[in-house]
C-alpha cells in the first residue's frame, strides 16, 4: 500500500519516497519483502504515482493505481486483478512502515499457511487511534474495530492492529470485493475482512510483535526522525555485537551497508553511505563521511575526512580534513594529510602528500614525497591528461605539474616550479622565473577622499 498523500509531511515528495537511512521508505519495505522470495509483488500507488511507480518497477514490482484514495479496502480492491490464486497466501504491507523485519513477516506467513487469516498486532505504550483487536472469551480474534467506530469498552483494549496481514489469496479476493463503506469515515476498511472470515468459519489468528518500532508508520517529519534514530540504533547494536568499538552508538549513521573486520574503531558523528568495508583494526576518526569505499586493515582515517568511491590500503593514514574522490587508490602506508585532495589517482606504497596539495589523474610511485601546495594540472579545458611520477621522486612545495607529463624515478622538482615537459630520472629539475628586485619601487597607496 503506497497511495497516500502524506499531508502532514508538508512536502511535494510522496510520503513513501521520503528517505530513511538514505533509502526511500518504500524501498525498505520492498527490500524486506524480497527476502521472503515472493512470487509476485504489487504496489498500490496513487498520490505522486509518476514518482512512486518507477521505484516500484525498478524493484521488480507491478504498480496499480488507487484514484481517488477511499481507504485500505479500496486500495486492496485495485490490486485484486493483479493477484494470482496460484500463490496461496497474500501478504499486505505498507510503504510507510520501513522497519518491519523479514523474520516477523515470515512468521506471519507461516501462521496463515494459506488457510488462516493472520494479523500482526502489538501493544503500544499509547494505543491512540489504532484499530483495536477484539477477541472472544477463548482468545480467538473476532474483529478489528477502527477507533472512530469503537465503543468506550473497545477503546480501552490495549492490543491494536498494525495493518499488516497474511491472508488466503482466494478468500481475500472474495472478501475485498464485498467490502462496503458503511462506517463513520465513509471509507472501505480492509479490517472488515476479519468479520467476514469469522462469519465463514475461517480461523483468524493474531501474531504479536514485541518491538513497536517494527510496525511504526511515518506520518510527519518528527516520526520520520524518530524512526531514523531507531533504525540507526538497531544498526549500531548489531555492529557492537560483532565486536566493533563505537565511541557513541547514538552518533552513528549507516546509510547503506557497513562491513567491519575485527577490532574496528569508529568515533562519533561518522556517516557511512553505499557499500563500505573496514578491514581489521581500521580506525575512523570523528565526523568522517565515507561512501562506497574499501579501507584495508590497520588504516587510520583522521577526523573530518571525506572519502567517495576510493580504496585505502593497509596501514595508510588519511586526514584530517582530506578528500578522496572517485578512483583514488592508496597503497600500503600511504600518507594523505590535511587539505589534500586525490582524484582518479593511484599512490604506491609509502608515498606521501602531507598537506595542501592536489593529485588528479596521476600515477604516483613508491616513497614519493609530494610537497605542500603542489598540484597536477590535469585539465586543458577540453580533456583530462595523466601525470606519471616515478619511485622515490621528491616534488617541492608550490609546484605545478602540467599533464601529460612523466617524472622519472629519483627525480627532484625544485620548489615553485611549473613543469610542462617530462623530467629525467635522478636529476633536479627547476622551472621558475629569475627573481628580480626593483630599487625605488613603491607600493600603490589608496587615495583618501
Amino acid at each position: 500500500m503506497a497511495a497516500g498523500k502524506g499531508t502532514r509531511m508538508k512536502s511535494a515528495v510522496p510520503k513513501v519516497l521520503h528517505r530513511l537511512a538514505g533509502k526511500a521508505l518504500l524501498q525498505h519495505v520492498l527490500d524486506t519483502a524480497a527476502e521472503l522470495g515472493p512470487g509476485r509483488t504489487i504496489v498500490v500507488s496513487g498520490h505522486g504515482a509518476e514518482q512512486v511507480d518507477p521505484v516500484a518497477e525498478a524493484a521488480g514490482a507491478r504498480s496499480v493505481h488507487q484514484m481517488p484514495q477511499l481507504g485500505t479496502g479500496h486500495a486492496m480492491q485495485q490490486a485484486l486483478p493483479a493477484l494470482d490464486d496460484a500463490h496461496d497466501t497474500t501478504l499486505v504491507l505498507y510503504g510507510d512502515v520501513p522497519l518491519i523485519r523479514a523474520a516477523t513477516l515470515a512468521a506471519l506467513v507461516r501462521a496463515s499457511a494459506g488457510t488462516r487469516l493472520a494479523l500482526l498486532s502489538f501493544e503500544p505504550a499509547d494505543p491512540a487511534h489504532y484499530g483495536r483487536v477484539v477477541r472472544d472469551a477463548s482468545g480467538g480474534v473476532r474483529a478489528i474495530v477502527e477507533y472512530k467506530d469503537a465503543s468506550a469498552a473497545q477503546r480501552a483494549l490495549r492490543e491494536v492492529y498494525s495493518g499488516v496481514m497474511a491472508a488466503p489469496t482466494a478468500q481475500l479476493r472474495r472478501w475485498a470485493a464485498a467490502l462496503s463503506n458503511h462506517n463513520a469515515q465513509r471509507e472501505y476498511y480492509l479490517t472488515d475482512v476479519v468479520a467476514m472470515a469469522v462469519a465463514e468459519g475461517v480461523p483468524v489468528v493474531a501474531e504479536r510483535v514485541a518491538d513497536e518500532a517494527e510496525v511504526a508508520g511515518v506520518n510527519d517529519a518528527l516520526q520520520l526522525a524518530d524512526l531514523e534514530r531507531r533504525f540507526q540504533r538497531r544498526q549500531a547494536e548489531a555492529l557492537m555485537a560483532a565486536g566493533v568499538r563505537l565511541a557513541d552508538p547514538a552518533r552513528l549513521d549507516v546509510r547503506g551497508r557497513l562491513v567491519c573486520g575485527q577490532d574496528v574503531e569508529i568515533d562519533v558523528g561518522c556517516i557511512f553511505e553505499g557499500e563500505v568495508h573496514l578491514g581489521d583494526g581500521a580506525r575512523v576518526g570523528a565526523h568522517c563521511v565515507i561512501r562506497d569505499a574499501r579501507i584495508e586493515a590497520g588504516a587510520l582515517i583522521q577526523p573530518f575526512t571525506h572519502v567517495t568511491s576510493a580504496r585505502i590500503g593497509p596501514a595508510a593514514e588519511v586526514g584530517p580534513f582530506a578528500r578522496l574522490r572517485p578512483g583514488a587508490d592508496l597503497g600500503r602506508e600511504v600518507h594523505i594529510g590535511n587539505f589534500v585532495e586525490v582524484k582518479n589517482s593511484t599512490l604506491a606504497a609509502g608515498a606521501k602528500a602531507n598537506h595542501l596539495a592536489y593529485l588528479g589523474d596521476a600515477t604516483v610511485g613508491e616513497r614519493v614525497n609530494y610537497g605542500a601546495g603542489s598540484i597536477t594540472a590535469n585539465y586543458d579545458g577540453a580533456l583530462k591528461h595523466r601525470t606519471v611520477i616515478g619511485n622515490d621522486v621528491h616534488v617541492g612545495s608550490n609546484c605545478v605539474l602540467v599533464a601529460p607529463i612523466t617524472i622519472g624515478d629519483g627525480a627532484t622538482i625544485g620548489a615553485g616550479s611549473t613543469v610542462s615537459k617530462s623530467a629525467p630520472a635522478g636529476q633536479l629539475t627547476v622551472a621558475r622565473a629569475k627573481a628580480v628586485s626593483l630599487a625605488g619601487w613603491q607600493r600603490p597607496k589608496k587615495v583618501k577622499k
